[in-house]
């Protein structure tokens, strides 16, 4: 009987936010300045996003660093095993794409 009455009840329940939802506006369109104000936002969160992966990247440059020099003063050879992080793989990043633009834009001169 309990468990009769708890389906009866959740039916209620989904049934009333259904009709509550159908009866809902649709949303007003987003005016010029919302819009713009959208974008700074969206473009102020994708900056700090990179500012925190830049500071991320610094400080597992520091750790690394300092783990290589104590175990250097113990007398130990340590070599790195990961590739560059994203601070060492930026700046190379941009001359090889010129680089690359440049060379594959020769060939299609001649």
């Amino acid at each position: 009987m309990k468990s009769l009455r708890a389906i009866l009840a959740a039916a209620l329940v989904v049934l009333s936010f259904g009709v509550a939802v159908a009866k809902l506006p649709p949303p007003a369109p987003l005016t010029d300045e919302q819009k713009a104000a959208a974008e700074a936002t969206k473009a102020k969160a994708a900056a700090a996003a990179e500012a925190a992966k830049m500071q991320q990247a610094k400080a597992e440059d520091r750790v690394a660093a300092r783990y290589i020099a104590e175990q250097k003063a113990k007398g130990k050879v340590v070599t790195p095993q990961m590739g560059p992080t994203a601070v060492a793989a930026a700046a190379p990043a941009a001359p090889a794409a010129k680089a690359g633009a440049t060379s594959a834009a020769a060939p299609a001169k001649k």
